[in-house]
């Protein structure tokens, strides 16, 4: 890895092309590497972890919704999308839209957490829909796929986003630009192009994930890829993009990131600032395997709390008797999704869904009642507001411990974690304690998830939503990818019984 230091310029500086970060990731992305054995079989397993979140969403309201928009925009060769598999052609980014946010919606794929946050497999849709569209096979979308982990996950290393309030979608409009740049052979120049344009268009504020979260945070990596796609569509036609998009006097690292915070202390705004590693020329991309996915339907901090919440929750019998929890964690998961935040929602009962997942007081109270998590009935309003959970969720606090944000940064995967320490104090006075650091399927965890992990998650959230048939096809053929046809990467979105999906009826502009 090559690690490229990347900070503003005034206009008067001329910046090469080949001094830029966007022309790096396009260097990246246009490296006819060989994907390695054990990148493949993890590009397989999110491809099914996708369409595991996917089909379990497929008739809440952001994704009928969101198939509705696709299916205004027919194509007789295009993309499928997920619940009608090839029955129905859409224009790819309308399908990387309505499955980019069935996949989403759960808050319940793969993760990857650095200096900012991620998830990866946002990238798989819009890659897919295009693969479709554009007669590729599985070998191509396996290294079209490789590529945008290896952007975004090296970028989410490098430069914090949610430091300056900007929503990590930010990362995804590049990473998929670049990973349409390798499915599509597109060289440099168009890539670099992509780039920038995808970067430009994709920056919005972190608002959708604070305060009242509504069902805008299930489309918004949906529309990070759509806008992607539309934005290489342009730079195949010879169009170009505001350049140089990070590096440039007026553009995001000057004025929305680091160099303004420079600027505001009154420092240059043109001193040195991120550090961004990215593969050299030859060199395999393996960043998917830096990745990790969630055995639990809830925000990544909160999945090793949820398996420390059923260990601790064995040895309490009466919760009423707890007088209060607090967990010792990280900078992150405090102000994020701990009363750190500030957010009087992630107390209310009457919160939605979208809200409860990035509460840790809520999400631990439950687990810890519960000794279990569903994707569904753990966020049901009538679970919600049970009066014994209400009374124990408002008695749990976040406070930061330097030492976990110490090992939530840290390089060194073996000391890395997003747990916590927990202090439960009884109102005898008696205290229970324990902590853990990573989540049990995490890669360096007590069960980390391997295929039959992913198959098994796949089974059950598609159980009763799939015909038997039908999940045993999509298995057998995405475990073949390397070897897939155009017309088989067709067929890579499970179809489910057309009786089975709900629409919505409300008519809009399409």
């Amino acid at each position: 890895m090559i690690d490229h230091e990347v900070r503003a310029h005034p206009s008067k500086d001329e910046l090469k092309r080949e001094d830029q970060l966007a022309w790096k990731m396009a260097e990246v992305a246009a490296d006819p590497v060989a994907i390695d054995d054990d990148v493949a079989d993890m590009i397989i397993n999110r491809i099914i972890d996708n369409a595991s979140v996917a089909i379990a969403s497929l008739n809440r309201g952001p994704i009928r919704t969101a198939r509705a928009q696709a299916l205004t925009h027919p194509r007789e060769v295009g993309a499928s999308l997920f619940g009608l598999g090839i029955g129905a052609h859409v224009s790819a980014e309308w399908a990387a839209w309505a499955n980019g946010t069935a996949v989403r919606e759960l808050d319940y794929h793969d993760t990857f957490l650095a200096a900012d946050y991620s998830h990866p497999g946002d990238n798989i849709p819009p890659l897919l829909a295009v693969a479709q569209q554009m007669g590729k096979d599985g070998n191509q979308l396996m290294r079209a796929i490789a590529t945008g982990y290896e952007i975004q996950v090296n970028l989410v290393k490098g430069i914090c986003l949610h430091e300056h309030k900007i929503d990590h979608i930010a990362h995804i409009g590049p990473s998929v630009a670049a990973g349409l740049g390798t499915l599509l052979d597109l060289g440099k120049e168009i890539t670099y192009q992509s780039i920038q344009q995808a970067l430009h268009c994709t920056v919005t504020t972190r608002q959708s994930r604070k305060g009242e979260i509504s069902s805008w945070k299930a489309f918004a990596p949906a529309y990070a890829g759509k806008t992607a796609i539309e934005a290489v569509d342009r730079c195949m036609r010879g169009e170009g993009a505001p350049s140089p998009i990070y590096e440039g006097e007026d553009s995001i690292i000057s004025f929305i990131l680091n160099g303004r915070t420079a600027r505001d202390k009154g420092d240059s705004p043109y001193g040195p600032t991120y550090i961004v590693p990215l593969p050299g020329k030859g060199e395999a991309k393996r960043a998917i395997m830096d990745t990790y996915t969630k055995e639990h339907s809830a925000e990544y901090q909160s999945q090793a709390l949820i398996d420390l919440a059923f260990r601790m929750g064995k040895q309490i019998d009466d919760f009423d008797k707890v007088k209060s929890i607090v967990l010792h964690t990280s900078h992150h998961t405090h102000y994020v999704i701990g009363t750190g935040s500030g957010d009087p929602q992630k107390m209310d009962p009457k919160a939605s869904r979208e809200t409860l997942d990035h509460s840790i007081m809520y999400i631990f109270a439950v687990a810890l009642q519960d000794g279990e998590w569903h994707h569904e009935k753990s966020y049901a309003p009538e679970r919600a507001r049970r009066e014994d959970t209400v009374r124990l969720w408002h008695k749990i606090s976040t406070t930061e411990d330097p030492e976990w944000t110490r090992r939530y940064h840290s390089h060194d995967p073996n000391e890395k974690a997003f747990g916590a320490r927990v202090v439960i104090t009884m109102e005898d006075g008696s205290t229970i304690e324990d902590e853990l650091g990573v989540a049990n399927a995490h890669p360096f965890g007590a069960r980390p998830f391997v295929r039959e992990h992913y198959i098994q998650k796949f089974c059950t959230l598609t159980d009763g939503i799939l015909d038997k048939e039908e999940s045993d096809r999509f298995l057998d053929l995405v475990q073949r990818l390397p070897e897939l046809t155009a017309a088989d990467v067709r067929a890579l979105n499970p179809a489910a019984p057309r009786e089975y999906l709900e629409t919505n009826e409300l008519k809009g502009i399409f």
